[in-house]
């Protein structure tokens, strides 16, 4: 593979001795990996109903490689149900490191297609928030759609520009993840195309856009805060600069040391005018000594102290918003009364909902994060979890919810296992019999599972389950 002079050339000069080392690297083999959704199976059960050999990511607790010559894991019904996401295995490097906990607010400010984004939601576990946003908003259905396979409900999915959240939310956020747009010299060795791209807009394109975003998530974290920013470039410019540049701008932000792994290297900050040795505590991972592609993370605090997580800069217990919100958010206005229609179907379901937060927009239903208002003026694809529909005085449950669910968490449940033929029908969109598992008089909304994980929905009559597997989902012949 040919390189560019001018990459080769800083390659050798920061790389010094080991620089054979990495032009080697590029005539191994890519590595594929995949990681575990622990919101929906533990690792350890993961693996004993994995169907294809699988090798532990060393320095990712839920991330696997498996050998993507020989298998197609997309093409498993585990995948359809959720289970794991397809991702390079250096890219799960930068949501593993993020500390998120259960109850947070967290924003992953250019989260499309979302392989970090379902991390981030899936470290969650159903409360607090995620605001996932991309400018991009044909991306941005990519990254609604696999948060939604992955059964992330306590979301929102935005599609606007950072600064234009900047003004909604203030000192909002407890964590954010910044993966921001570079000009991709660490995926030169998996995609050869990224040469070109590079050729035609490289660092010093992207360094002051990477700026400007790390500058206005900055202004978004809560005080004591932590925010990971992170690259798939090796260039000064884009990564260490970027940071001096943040630290000189907003001295209230500290490095701090994130879990180290062997094959990590620190920063570079020789290559900086500050030369602030807190460089170091950043990390560059490189794919001559990691079985990984190349990628650059920084750990940041901001500095003061942290509001309680229930007040907020606003004081008032249960509504923690911006200093500004009230110019620019209003408070969702509930029904009094769910309508009897989805009382109705809320019966079959075991799973608490807090009615508080089922809100009807027309006919959609939807159940939203705590504390969350309804923002006017932003662009989003997603407020909430999507619950279903009003249709004629029925609710039709919704590919979102049955994804949300839990076996158990459903009354009626069709459960087929992994090598049954009508699993792969049904996630191709054909009409099942079922009469073997289900009596001939049962009827109504029946939850689709694969040895006990949600698929979708069916509606059943006579023994024949009419597929209701979304459209758009469904496997290819």
């Amino acid at each position: 593979m040919k390189l560019p002079e001018e990459f080769s050339e800083k390659m050798k000069y920061l790389l010094k001795e080991e620089y054979p080392d990495y032009i080697a690297c590029y005539k191994e083999p890519r590595y594929y990996g995949l990681r575990v959704n622990t919101n929906k199976i533990s690792v350890e059960e993961f693996k004993k109903i994995c169907p294809f050999e699988i090798q532990p990511i060393p320095w990712i607790e839920n991330g696997f490689y498996y050998d993507g010559e020989v298998v197609v894991p997309s093409r498993n019904p585990y995948y359809f149900a959720g289970l794991y996401y397809l991702q390079e295995p250096s890219a799960m490097t930068p949501a593993n490191r993020l500390p998120v906990k259960p109850g947070e607010r967290v924003l992953d400010v250019c989260a499309a297609p979302g392989g970090k984004a379902t991390e981030l939601g899936a470290r969650l576990h159903d409360s607090g928030v995620l605001i996932a946003n991309d400018v991009s908003s044909s991306r941005a259905k990519g990254l609604l759609k696999n948060l939604e396979v992955f059964g992330i409900g306590n979301m929102l999915v935005l599609s606007e520009e950072p600064g234009r959240l900047e003004e909604y939310f203030t000192e909002y956020f407890d964590k954010i993840l910044i993966d921001a747009p570079c000009s991709g010299e660490g995926m030169f060795r998996k995609d050869k195309k990224m040469v070109k791209a590079w050729e035609e807009h490289g660092p010093e394109y992207f360094s002051n856009i990477q700026k400007s975003i790390l500058l206005q998530a900055a202004r978004m974290l809560k005080p004591g805060g932590l925010m990971l920013y992170s690259t798939c470039t090796f260039d000064v410019r884009e990564n260490e600069q970027v940071i001096e540049h943040l630290i000189k701008t907003c001295p209230e932000f500290r490095i701090e040391e994130m879990e180290s792994y062997n094959g990590f290297c620190q920063g570079v900050p020789e290559l900086t005018e500050s030369r602030n040795t807190e460089l170091e505590k950043t990390v560059r991972i490189f794919p001559h000594r990691m079985q990984g592609e190349g990628h650059y993370l920084a750990l940041i605090r901001k500095g003061g102290q942290a509001d309680n997580a229930q007040t907020g800069k606003c004081g008032r217990e249960g509504k923690c918003r911006p200093e500004n919100a009230g110019q620019t958010r209003t408070e969702i206005k509930k029904s009094s009364r769910l309508p009897d229609e989805l009382q109705h179907f809320l019966k079959t379901v075991t799973k608490v909902f807090d009615e508080q937060r089922i809100v009807q927009q027309g006919e959609r239903v939807y159940y939203m994060p705590e504390g969350i208002f309804n923002i006017r003026g932003l662009r989003f694809l997603r407020s909430g979890l999507l619950m279903g529909e009003l249709k004629k005085k029925r609710f039709e449950p919704s590919q979102a919810l049955a994804m949300y669910l839990k076996k158990g968490e459903y009354k009626y449940c069709i459960d087929l296992t992994a090598e049954d033929e009508r699993v792969t029908r049904y996630l191709k969109g054909e009409t099942l019999i079922v009469d073997d598992i289900v009596p001939d008089e049962a009827s109504g909304w029946y939850l689709v599972c694969v040895n006990g994980y949600p698929l979708g929905w069916g509606k059943l009559a006579g023994g024949t389950l009419k597929n209701k597997y979304l459209p758009g989902w469904r496997m290819n012949a």
